[in-house]
């Protein structure tokens, strides 16, 4: 019998968890595929983690980038709010929403961005596990071919040893070289006798060994194939979960994607409304600006007054008021909140979709609904009356300062605590803070008038 000899099996490339497994000839075109395919994922693994920093930076600017656009648009609301101050009905309200779906529009699209960032990136890694899934199987095919093929193999061994054995006991079993000289009927006859005894004897250890090598392989291949099985387990379990995170990624990135189309429809809604009502807004705002002018109007009669009071009483500076500094300082402060805070400035404002501009002539401090208000500087209060577009609105003259006579206004007061005609010295109690006028929020509209015309109240406070 001829030395069988088993052709060598060529390595394959094997995950480094999995164990690795010599393919069968057969599924060499098989595997190629499989292999081809995870080539490709492991160059998008190392593209991506060479790329994963710029991808990051990417976000990271996008973030930045819609953190500026946010704080932009808050402060174009807050602007916008004060060109509506004091309309009427909710005319306010819809700008006011409108403004605010557009600060939320840069967050939202970042989130609709980072949510399919997130998508691709589980899709990737699902089709990784998914490409070593596949190839743990094939692995687990071809070793379970090799342990059929060498138990076949092991079996025809066993069967051939079988076969030696009984026939050495039909011819009597001794094949010693006493009974080859004896039974030799000739010098010829003796060398053919020990070249078959020397040929069996080759055979049968020939055999042997191939039995010991294939049972020995076989019981390695086995090993092999119960780690490959449980890696299997292992992966089959991580793909499951890449698949759910997936999920999950997709139906994050479709939320999102939702939540700013809703965004998007209710801007456009709230503009064509807005617009709608354009002609209603700017006769609303006219009328209020024509109040602003009775105001003054007022004012300077009050003013009047104020110095033929002056000038009887020959009124000495009140010690409660600020002394004269370099600062310029005329003011205490009027509200409750210590130290006081500025929450939108004195100045022009534009309106983004009425391109309306419109001064705001006064700088609002804040201050709660209910919290005292206090006399900004002694004086004599010349009203206390609802005035449209500022609300409960209390006025107090101060006579003349500097040669140039003052007046303060407090707006959107919820409740009064003096009545015309009352001398107030600073820091006294004259009134509740509050949101009337349809302000849009609890605080303290301040203002000040130099000869009856406004001006910035900023430098002439304790700011």
């Amino acid at each position: 019998m001829r030395r069988r000899t088993r052709p060598s099996r060529p390595s394959q490339p094997t995950d480094r968890r999995t164990t690795g497994v010599a393919a069968r000839p057969g599924a060499r075109a098989c595997r190629s595929g499989a292999l081809l395919a995870i080539v490709g994922l492991v160059a998008t693994i190392v593209l991506g983690a060479v790329a994963a920093p710029a991808n990051a930076d990417a976000i990271d600017d996008r973030r930045k980038a819609a953190e500026r656009q946010k704080a932009a648009n808050e402060k174009e609301r807050s602007d916008a709010e004060e060109v509506l101050e004091g309309l009427e009905g909710e005319l306010g309200a819809v700008s006011d929403r409108l403004l605010e779906v557009r600060a939320q529009l840069p967050a939202a699209r970042l989130a609709v961005q980072e949510a399919e960032a997130e998508y691709a990136k589980a899709t990737r890694e699902a089709a990784i596990v998914a490409a070593r899934l596949q190839d743990a199987r094939e692995q687990a095919d071809d070793l379970s071919a090799t342990i059929e093929a060498d138990s076949s193999e092991s079996s025809r061994l066993r069967e051939a040893i079988g076969q030696m054995a009984r026939e050495a006991y039909r011819g009597g079993g001794d094949v010693s070289g006493v009974s080859m000289v004896l039974d030799a009927d000739s010098s010829e006859d003796f060398i053919r006798r020990a070249d078959l005894m020397s040929q069996a004897l080759r055979t049968r250890a020939q055999v042997l060994d191939d039995l010991q090598a294939t049972e020995s392989g076989n019981r390695n291949s086995a090993e092999r194939l119960q780690a490959v099985q449980t890696r299997i387990g292992e992966l089959k379990d991580e793909a499951d979960a890449k698949v759910e995170q997936s999920k999950a990624a997709k139906k994050a990135a479709e939320d999102a994607k939702a939540t700013l189309d809703a965004l998007l429809a209710e801007e456009q809604e709230k503009q064509a409304a807005l617009l709608a009502k354009k002609g209603e807004i700017t006769a609303q705002l006219a009328r209020i600006d024509r109040e602003s002018k009775r105001i003054e109007s007022d004012l300077r009669k009050a003013i009047e007054e104020q110095k033929k009071r002056d000038a009887e009483r020959a009124k000495d500076p009140d010690p409660g008021d600020p002394p004269p500094s370099s600062s310029g300082t005329l003011f205490v402060n009027p509200t409750q909140t210590r130290p006081i805070h500025v929450t939108s400035e004195y100045g022009m404002r534009y309106h983004p979709v009425l391109h309306y501009w419109r001064l705001h002539a006064g700088i609002d401090l804040r201050d709660y609904c209910g919290n005292d208000v206090y006399a900004a500087r002694s004086g004599t209060v010349a009203w206390t009356q609802y005035r449209n577009g500022y609300g409960n609105q209390v006025m107090i003259t101060h006579g003349s300062v500097n040669g140039r006579s003052l007046a303060t206004s407090y707006n959107h007061l919820s409740s009064f605590v003096v009545r015309p005609g009352a001398y107030v010295k600073a820091g006294q109690l004259i009134a509740r803070a509050g949101n009337t006028g349809m302000s849009g929020g609890c605080h303290l509209h301040f203002e000040v008038y130099f000869n009856g015309a406004t001006t910035n109240p900023r430098p002439y406070l304790p700011l």
